[in-house]
């Protein structure tokens, strides 16, 4: 009997505790954004994703001009791979495979250009962002602030989606560096 009384007592602790939880958890207020939806939003995205698009139309009309001199390269090749003697194949061919090689590295170049530009304006914009992100956070006592486009969340209530709040606050605080 005192067993009993004993399981009994630390059951009702138990489901005490179980009470008491959902009612801690319930005080903490939790927050999301997009930072992806912020970078792309915010007048410093916006301005970025101008320059990208010059930058991207620029390499984009080089690259397709050295496409077309290289498909007619081809297929000059191959109209006179008949008429040809094999040696002066072979160097027209090795002339080809050498300009080819170089479309390759101004593709690469141009899309590691991209991608450098990309990254330095992450390193800029998100510390600023994660700024306003914080001040937000603290003013409005949220005890946590998620990025959706980073961490997977199955649901979340769209009340607290603070994203077009923080594009606000982001594009009346932040002031581009000028070299």
């Amino acid at each position: 009997m005192k067993r009993f009384l004993l399981l009994s007592l630390g059951g009702m602790l138990c489901l005490a505790l179980l009470i008491c939880i959902p009612e801690v958890q319930a005080a903490e207020k939790t927050g999301f954004i997009d930072m992806r939806e912020v970078m792309l939003n915010s007048e410093a995205g916006k301005k970025a994703t101008e320059e990208f698009k010059k930058i991207y139309e620029r390499d984009k009309a080089s690259i397709q001009e050295k496409e077309t001199e290289l498909r007619k390269l081809k297929d000059d090749l191959e109209k006179q791979r008949s008429i040809l003697k094999e040696e002066a194949y072979r160097e027209k061919e090795a002339a080809y495979q050498k300009k080819f090689r170089d479309y390759q590295l101004l593709v690469k170049d141009a899309n590691e250009d991209l991608q450098a530009r990309d990254q330095e304006l992450s390193r800029t914009l998100i510390p600023e962002i994660l700024k306003v992100v914080g001040a937000i956070g603290e003013k409005e006592s949220y005890t946590l602030v998620l990025d959706i486009g980073t961490v997977p969340v199955a649901y979340f209530n769209k009340e607290n989606d603070l994203t077009k709040r923080v594009i606000e606050a982001f594009n009346k605080t932040y002031k581009p560096k000028t070299p």
